[in-house]
């Protein structure tokens, strides 16, 4: 065995490098702070950005979360769906009706009650609105998002113009 031989066992713990101790070996003289400068002299706090405003402080606190990613429904109850009078409604039918706005996701949900069979497409039923359509000897159809994955394009990279 020689010198260049020795090591410590596998797991130890090394001494932490002490640095500024004398121009001999490593860490002498700067430091490892290189030479002049703001950083060389004195600590600079995590975050400083030279006085201008740091972006920690700049960003609004307590505000909230926004899901992009959130898919917002037009809300028609299975009533308003009776008061209509018609064996077939769609998006379309109730735009016209006044009920939901031109280019709105429908959601069909269960309050009320149905007196005939209708035939209802829509993009998303409550299992309660579902049970009830069927129950009253209608039929469901759920029209597919206008989006491929089902989630709306993220902001700057808008497919549709909503």
């Amino acid at each position: 065995m020689k010198l260049h031989d020795l090591a410590p066992p596998p797991g130890s713990r090394r001494a932490k490098h002490r640095v500024g101790r004398g121009i001999a070996g490593k860490g002498g003289k700067t430091a490892g702070r290189g030479s002049k400068g703001q950083r060389a002299r004195d600590t600079v706090p995590a975050g400083f950005e030279g006085g201008q405003l740091p972006l920690m402080q700049r960003i609004p606190k307590l505000r909230g979360f926004k899901n992009p990613f959130r898919i917002e429904y037009a809300p028609v109850n299975l009533d308003a769906l009776d008061a209509l009078e018609a064996d077939e409604v769609g998006p379309d039918e109730l735009v016209e009706a006044g009920l939901v706005r031109k280019g709105a996701l429908v959601k069909v949900l269960g309050r009320g009650q149905l007196s005939r069979p209708v035939r209802v497409r829509a993009h998303a039923f409550s299992a309660t609105a579902q049970a009830a359509i069927t129950a009253a000897g209608g039929s469901v159809e759920r029209i597919g998002l206008p989006y491929a994955s089902g989630r709306p394009p993220a902001r700057g990279n808008a497919l549709t113009n909503r």
